[in-house]
């Protein structure tokens, strides 16, 4: 009650701030995933994206997400951070506090949404549901400014893509190396003067925003539609796939037996 009275009221009464879709979405999540909490991810990011329509202003209000994550569903948020098992030290087990009304890479739902913005190809989710499918994508990259260029962010997942599918070791430590390797590259190099795109196609985010008071609910057995914009030039994921696949065949991994010597 604390939490209401201290929230304030969006000024629309339009279907996309209701909040019932979202309920419906999150405890589907936790029937469909209580056996592998963290395969949510994949499954909950392009439907809440699509449910929740919204230009990226809007949803750069931190408040919209911590309504949903105290008011609506702290049940989801507890479901899917609490970790698993008991606490070495025998103290009870909690939930960071950044998962409820921390930054949008660490929120339980402003990271989904945002992995599914930023990894979307226009209307077509699939390389956002490969992304949220990995957990070191989906907390490294989100905290790059590279992956606003969006072939950059589509060249990522086709890597990641690549090295899943040729079952290489370390996966997560790779991943992590290829994102340091591309945010410390795109200091010095331009990706959008190396793999130019189109400006997104405003008029077609509109649209799909405006269509919700008539749009059925989000299937729940494939993949949503997501907004019209545009998608992204394939000569300049081709460029940039072929770059980070250098990358990554470089880049030096993680020492994980100096970095437990250290915590020793």
């Amino acid at each position: 009650m604390a939490i209401l009275r201290a929230s304030t009221a969006i000024e629309s009464d339009s279907a996309r701030w209701g909040v019932e879709p979202v309920r419906e979405l999150v405890e589907e999540a936790m029937s469909r995933f209580d056996a592998a909490r963290t395969d949510a991810d994949a499954w909950l990011a392009p439907r809440l994206h699509a449910t929740l329509r919204m230009t990226r202003a809007e949803a750069a209000n931190p408040g919209l997400w911590n309504f949903l994550a105290l008011a609506v569903a702290p049940d989801y948020v507890l479901w899917r951070h609490l970790p698993l098992g008991g606490s070495p030290d025998g103290d009870a087990r909690t939930v960071t506090g950044v998962r409820f009304v921390g930054p949008h890479y660490s929120q339980a739902f402003a990271r989904l949404w945002w992995a599914a913005e930023m990894f979307r190809d226009g209307p077509d989710y699939t390389s956002a549901e490969i992304a949220c499918g990995n957990q070191d994508m989906i907390n490294t990259a989100l905290r790059l400014s590279t992956i606003d260029h969006k072939p950059t962010a589509l060249a990522l997942v086709r890597v990641l893509e690549d090295l899943s599918r040729q079952g290489a070791s370390r996966l997560g430590d790779r991943v992590n190396a290829l994102c340091t390797a591309v945010n410390v590259a795109g200091s010095t190099l331009m990706y959008e003067v190396i793999a130019p795109d189109d400006a997104p196609d405003h008029f077609g985010l509109s649209d799909w925003i405006e269509e919700v008071e008539s749009a059925p609910a989000v299937p729940w057995d494939r993949l949503p539609e997501g907004p019209a914009d545009g998608t992204a030039r394939r000569s300049s994921c081709e460029a940039l796939t072929q770059m980070f696949e250098r990358f990554a065949a470089e880049a030096p991994l993680r020492d994980r037996a100096r970095s437990k010597a250290a915590q020793d």
